[in-house]
């Protein structure tokens, strides 16, 4: 039964039920930071075209600001914005950003927001009192305080292929770990920040920050180590978004109120959205979305399976609450590629694919389809 409803669903997608939809670049502004204007911005995918997505009276008239992270819930058609000022996460539709309702409310302060490997959804806070890195449903409701301590200043997570979560602190300069369960593992990195904010793990296992107050980008290794300083000269560095389809790095430069573009070993590209445009101030979160491909008319739930989601070697991430058999890899035609026995296999190879969108599609025990987006990358 439960190959036969996998198969249904390859089988939908095979007949034509996948849909393009065209990719923007979303930029959260931060404006004047603690005070107006602040707005959500829409680009086309090289940039051009800047539309007002959320605009600044929204911000006044809701008594919130200072706009945060992005983060889409692609199977529902909505966008969360987290707000600093008012301490609210608000849900808009993500098709014109028109508010739909609060999503929470958040003490400390919400900053940056993550779908976790467990499908929860991950909030970090900006206070000094309450920090513990949050953890949500879907629909808002709250589950718990994750982290077992908390960390000041809060604006940057990821994890790394072990399932680890490390945090950035602004106003500590650090970045601290934390094992799969939340549980502290002291500081990872407690030298040459001045002020970080994003932080993100590059598919050689390294670790870049962002460092805000010294105008740069660090490179750190598995073990925390400094490497080098990977990207100079972006003042006020924050927000970034790796390219769906060739895997660059698209950061903000706050002090110019712009978004640079470079490749995947810090070389510059390009500024991809110029300086101002669309009245850009301070671009705080840089989020690519569109352009991936929906699986109609077959039940589905969005999920990470997989990490990471653009490579060549992709780990499947254990789910406790979850069974998984098998998961199927479909190319971006809807043909199924690969079939992956989870009790024999923990790893899908691409080396010898060609780049480009999969998707990984598994079922669980209880009957529900969980479906992932990945990019294929060969070096």
């Amino acid at each position: 039964m439960k190959t036969n409803k996998l198969l249904l669903i390859i089988a939908l997608v095979m007949g034509g039920t996948i849909m393009a939809q065209e990719r923007y670049i979303y930029v959260s502004d931060a404006g004047g930071f603690n005070v107006e204007p602040w707005q959500v911005l829409r680009y086309n995918e090289d940039g051009s075209n800047p539309q007002v997505f959320i605009d600044n009276q929204f911000f006044v008239d809701n008594g919130v600001g200072w706009p945060q992270d992005i983060l889409f819930l692609e199977d529902e058609g909505t966008v969360l914005i987290s707000c600093l000022v008012g301490g609210r996460i608000t849900k808009h539709d993500a098709s014109n950003g028109a508010y739909l309702e609060d999503f929470a409310t958040v003490a400390g302060g919400p900053t940056r927001m993550k779908f976790g490997a467990d499908g929860y959804i991950y909030v970090l806070q900006w206070s000094n009192s309450d920090n513990k890195v949050l953890r949500y449903h879907r629909d808002g409701t709250f589950i718990d305080e994750f982290t077992s301590v908390g960390v000041p200043q809060s604006i940057g997570l990821d994890w790394d292929t072990d399932g680890n979560l490390y945090v950035s602190s602004y106003g500590g300069g650090t970045v601290r770990m934390f094992d799969p369960e939340g549980v502290d593992m002291g500081l990872f990195i407690d030298t040459e920040l001045g002020g970080p904010t994003n932080i993100h793990f590059n598919e050689a296992g390294e670790m870049l920050v962002l460092d805000w107050s010294h105008a740069n980008v660090e490179r750190f290794d598995a073990g925390g180590n400094h490497i080098a300083e990977f990207i100079t000269g972006v003042n006020q560095v924050e927000g970034i978004a790796v390219h769906p389809d060739n895997g660059n790095l698209l950061f903000g430069v706050g002090a110019l109120g712009r978004v640079d573009q470079f490749l995947a070993d810090g070389t510059f590209v390009e500024t991809t959205i110029t300086e101002g445009s669309g009245g850009l101030m301070q671009p705080n979160a840089v989020v690519f979305y569109g352009g991936n491909f929906g699986i109609e008319d077959a039940k589905k739930e969005q999920a990470i399976l997989v990490l990471p989601s653009l490579g060549t070697e992709f780990r499947w991430v254990n789910k406790t609450e979850f069974t998984f058999e098998e998961a199927h890899i479909m190319n971006l035609s809807g043909a199924l590629v690969d079939t992956i026995n989870l009790n024999q296999q923990t790893t899908w190879n691409a080396s010898n694919r060609s780049n480009g969108i999969y998707f990984v599609v598994a079922e669980d025990e209880k009957g529900n389809t969980f479906t992932q987006k990945i990019v294929v990358k060969n070096q």
